[in-house]
């Protein structure tokens, strides 16, 4: 039996889906498809520039680029010649971040295009290991160290036509439990670790994701998030070509704001069959859905919110969907589908039949409102240390609220704090065995040994399973409430859902450190909080209007509290008992949000540490005091 590294898979796509598009990219007026045998060629002459640069087996490569074609190939032509590719995010601006891993990491190349190249050059001189820059783009550079793609290729072509055999006989030793990836966490409590990624951890999740969510050749998602990022190298990139299937990048703009307007406009051009997301996007794309209603008229809101009531209704948790009596209201249920739902699915392109959600925890109301809709949004849970699928709900089987079920031959138990095994329903910690858990971490046995213990991977995720086998994740072990009295709170679930249902409310951070209340860090909506004032007749820069904005924020986390249109939901004593208004959002250029989208709660906590001990004072408490009113009467600078 051959080693399965995704090499060889890669050779047995193009062997049976060889004039199959795979990657779809869009340069100028319309979108291009690349075949499993134009990629194929590509990457061959990729690797064999390589080889004639002199890379051998082990040599670690990073490789810095937006979605497109090439990354692709750059990532397999590395992998052919037995390196190691180690990919970082492009959102990676602080250059000690960046300096950081390819030093740890001992890079000897680095293949970048020209949008972050400039961040490769700034660091450049700080970098012993590095040998040569590959750019994927022109460049007028006479840099000696720099090489373009187009001349690797051209270099690749006269290696391949004097070493044909003996490059065939190179790629296919490359072994299963070879590295493919260093991937590096985001670094948010210390420095960051590098997550090795072996061939066969990657081949073993793509079987164990095909055989939970079937994939046919005729699928084809737009790959929105980071390539980098575990969840879309995984579950998009490799889960596709594995099973024939075709994937397509975002229209590269000018800026980041100008790539991030071309996804809706390049969904309706891909007209994609599934599309991966994380909670933000999640939350942009339900703001969007909504906002396009209401400019429709009262009449169309009206029959909207009832439409979505009546599917709510109907599909339950997914699990229960059209069970009992919920059969009274198919056909209102079917009706609506036709006449207003198929209207929102012309948006995503009209062929979209789900969305795969990860990243983080995604609220259950914003689950169910794309269930209602007919393109659910099925939560999935992953880490990178497990490559990184562990469990997912899917169309055959699927229950709102939970992280779905785990993938097939993996071992997974819910251990309390002395590693003891709890029985069905018990909370604890998430830990899990198989051919997806990594190698360990580069050049750090002591972070290996505490992760990983007689083969099992501890992942610092609380959850539990419930008796159906569906599992249930409550958050990060480090991220939790705790209060005075010892109790513990994951905090993820109340910000989902308070911001989900608060048009004025941008981001949230809920603390407790064994304090005797709860306290928030919140991030209004600037532009939401300002028309609201003009509705009602007042200004931001009047303490009439700034104590009216503050209230307003307070009624929509109220609606949590008890009599509240929400209650019940949450334990009361997690809600915030008082908030700081910021008037800064958290972001990945602060620092205050990761490169997946996460907030940073360290980082936040300590950059916020006076605000938070504010709020533990008689005076902070009082939510209409100075500095919240300060910050609000800044909402229209």
């Amino acid at each position: 039996m051959p080693d399965r590294t995704l090499v060889q898979m890669f050779e047995e796509s193009v062997a049976k889906f060889g004039q199959n598009t795979l990657v779809l990219e869009k340069q100028d007026a319309e979108y291009q498809s690349l075949s499993y045998l134009d990629i194929k060629h590509r990457v061959d002459r990729f690797a064999a520039g390589l080889l004639d640069l002199g890379v051998k087996k082990g040599d670690r490569i990073a490789l810095i680029s937006e979605g497109r074609a090439d990354w692709v190939v750059s990532e397999l032509g590395i992998l052919y010649t037995g390196a190691i590719n180690v990919p970082l995010s492009v959102k990676l601006d602080e250059l000690s971040d960046l300096k950081f891993r390819l030093l740890h990491a001992g890079c000897r190349c680095i293949v970048v295009s020209q949008q972050h190249a400039h961040k490769v050059f700034a660091v450049k001189k700080d970098l012993p290991d590095l040998e040569k820059i590959i750019l994927l783009d022109p460049t007028d550079s006479r840099d000696q160290d720099v090489i373009t793609l187009q001349n690797l290729l051209e270099k690749g072509k006269l290696y391949l036509e004097k070493n044909r055999s003996d490059f065939e006989k190179l790629y296919k030793s490359v072994k299963e439990s070879d590295p493919v990836n260093i991937c590096y966490t985001s670094g948010t409590t210390a420095d960051p670790k590098g997550i090795i990624l072996t061939h066969r951890n990657y081949t073993a999740n793509v079987d164990q994701a095909s055989a939970l969510l079937p994939i046919p050749e005729y699928y084809s998602s737009l790959l929105i998030l980071p390539w980098d990022h575990s969840f879309a190298h995984t579950a998009g990139i490799y889960t596709l070509m594995k099973n024939g299937a075709s994937m397509a990048s975002v229209q590269l703009g000018k800026t980041p704001m100008e790539t991030l307007k071309n996804i809706p406009i390049n969904i309706k051009e891909i007209r994609p069959t599934f599309l991966l997301s994380v909670p933000a996007l999640a939350q942009n794309f339900r703001k969007n859905i909504e906002k396009g209603i209401r400019q429709k008229g009262a009449v169309v809101e009206r029959m909207f919110r009832c439409a979505m009531r009546l599917k709510y209704l109907y599909n339950g948790n997914g699990w229960n969907k059209g069970k009992g009596l919920r059969w009274i209201v198919w056909p209102l249920c079917t009706l609506f589908d036709r006449i207003l739902f198929s209207k929102v699915k012309d948006n995503f392109g009209g062929r979209l039949e789900f969305f795969i959600g990860g990243g983080a925890l995604l609220d259950i109301e914003l689950q169910r409102f794309f269930y209602a809709l007919g393109m659910p949004m099925y939560q999935g849970y992953g880490l990178t240390e497990a490559s990184p699928i562990i469990s997912a709900n899917v169309p055959l089987r699927h229950k709102l609220g939970s992280s779905g079920t785990p993938v097939v031959n993996m071992e997974i138990k819910i251990c309390n704090e002395n590693g003891v095994e709890l029985p069905i329903g018990e909370k604890g910690e998430i830990v899990i065995k198989g051919e997806n858990v990594m190698a360990g971490y580069w050049n750090n046995e002591k972070a290996t040994k505490e992760t990983i213990r007689e083969g099992w991977l501890y992942t610092g995720d609380l959850g539990y399973r419930d008796k159906d086998g569906f599992l249930y994740v409550l958050g990060r072990e480090k991220s939790l409430l705790i209060s005075n009295d010892g109790e513990k709170y994951s905090p993820e679930g109340i910000e989902e859902a308070i911001i989900s249902h608060s048009p004025f409310i941008d981001q949230l951070m809920l603390y407790n450190n064994q304090s005797p209340y709860t306290v928030a860090l919140l991030v209004p909506n600037r532009d939401a909080l300002l028309k609201w004032l003009v509705e009602q007749g007042k200004s931001c820069t009047t303490e009439d209007g700034q104590n009216a904005v503050i209230k307003r924020l307070e009624s929509d986390i109220n609606q949590f509290r008890e009599k509240g249109k929400y209650a019940g939901q949450f334990p009361s004593k997690w809600l915030p008992a008082s908030f700081a208004i910021l008037g800064e959002g958290f972001t990945e250029k602060n620092g205050l949000m990761n490169s997946t989208m996460k907030i940073v709660r360290g980082k936040i906590s300590e950059y916020y540490k006076d605000r938070l001990d504010d709020l533990y004072t008689p005076e902070g408490k009082e939510i209409y005091n100075e500095r919240n009113r300060n910050i609000v009467s800044r909402l229209s600078e």
